[in-house]
């Protein structure tokens, strides 16, 4: 599986999944920081994915996202996007409901 295969998968296979500079126990930036702390506050488990771990994955998720900037955050396989956008939601009490798609699966 090459990486554009490899991020694919673990978009569509991981209920919540945050592409970050850093990891969530140490993040690199502020914006990295702002949305693990949105997701810690809500005490839901997510994957981490350090994209200096790798130059390659920022370019083949931002291919994948059409999406340009990180941190990048995926609920059940859909960009919710980056600090901003994740911020809003969350002053807004629409977080919540975000994540409750991560929690539901198909059979339920």
């Amino acid at each position: 599986m090459n990486l554009a295969e490899q991020i694919k998968h673990d978009i569509e296979t991981t209920p919540i999944i945050l592409y970050m500079k850093g990891t969530k126990e140490q993040p690199q930036c502020g914006f990295s920081n702002a949305v693990v702390q949105v997701l810690n506050s809500y005490g839901v488990e997510f994957k981490d994915v350090n994209i200096f771990d790798d130059p390659e994955i920022r370019v083949r998720l931002s291919e994948y996202s059409n999406w340009p900037t990180i941190p990048q955050l995926f609920v059940s396989g859909e960009l919710i996007g980056g600090a901003d956008i994740v911020a809003d939601l969350h002053n807004k009490g629409e977080m919540s409901t975000v994540l409750e798609r991560a929690l539901v699966t198909p059979s339920q």
